[in-house]
């Protein structure tokens, strides 16, 4: 698409932005029109109630791309911390032992806690450029060559839980650090610790990691035999439909445990195969 006014390449309806405040925050938008007068832009912010407002192209600039290498935070490092809304400058003053939780000082003098998914390297953007620049890094696979990572820091995925018992189940997580040998921290978004105050955290295998399926919105009802994921226990459970009841009620079978549970329509999804790094129905 093109720029709205022929301008920078970013200032494009549906681009993601970044716009600045009087108080040195910068909220996190998208455009969504030409303003009211030649250098102005409508935009809509992704928080504070979706507000839309009109800008001036001076105050927007784009959002920087999701960072590629996986990179430490240290004590006394420049970053930008996500709080509130806003993404904000300031300093590393604390680090946590396990490297997941950070006191950051303001440059107004506030300090905040952030957690390691709320942070990224300060960069500023000037002359159309990021200071200093982003650098895609590339991984070797186990042929040597080189490709993109598959997954970075924040990204949203699946992790397949190959405990006895739980075999064929899936949940739901974000990606905390990238490890050594294909290995990641991963936080659970259904999954809580012993004391039930916190989202459980650990280590898994690339192996045991999918992105998060495409929605199939199923309008029509399931069919005998059919292969879906059933949502229980907190994770998506590889099954098949073993009967069709009324009232937009099945049967399903789990064939690892041998067992059979009566699920509402809302609680299944077509089940999809990651192979190969694309989505491939089960019933192909």
């Amino acid at each position: 698409m093109a720029a709205i006014n022929g301008g920078e390449s970013y200032l494009t309806i549906g681009s993601d932005v970044e716009v600045g405040t009087p108080d040195g925050g910068f909220i996190p938008a998208t455009i969504i029109g030409r303003g009211s007068y030649p250098t102005s832009f409508f935009v809509k912010y992704k928080t504070l109630k979706s507000l839309r407002r009109e800008f001036d192209v001076s105050l927007i600039r784009p959002s920087p791309p999701k960072e590629i290498e996986f990179r430490e935070f240290k004590l006394d490092q420049e970053v930008d911390a996500y709080y509130n809304g806003k993404w904000w400058e300031g300093l590393i003053t604390n680090v946590s032992k396990d490297c997941l939780n950070f006191a950051v000082s303001l440059y107004d003098n506030d300090e905040i806690e952030v957690q390691y998914c709320n942070l990224r390297p300060h960069r500023d953007w000037v002359d159309d450029h990021w200071v200093p620049p982003l650098v895609k890094t590339p991984v070797s696979d186990s042929n040597g060559a080189k490709t993109m990572e598959e997954f970075v820091v924040g990204s949203l995925v699946e992790i397949r839980n190959e405990e006895e018992g739980l075999e064929g189940s899936w949940y739901t997580a974000s990606i905390i650090r990238i490890l050594e040998n294909d290995k990641y921290y991963i936080q659970y978004k259904t999954i809580k610790t012993e004391t039930g105050e916190k989202y459980l955290c650990e280590e898994a295998e690339r192996r045991n990691i999918r992105p998060v399926p495409p929605e199939i919105i199923m309008a029509d009802s399931f069919s005998l035999n059919e292969e879906v994921d059933a949502y229980y226990n907190d994770g998506w459970w590889e099954g098949a439909i073993s009967k069709v009841l009324s009232r937009g009620r099945y049967k399903v079978y789990f064939e690892n445990s041998c067992e059979e549970i009566v699920f509402e329509h809302e609680d299944l999804r077509p089940r999809q195969n990651w192979i190969n790094r694309t989505w491939v129905s089960a019933s192909n």
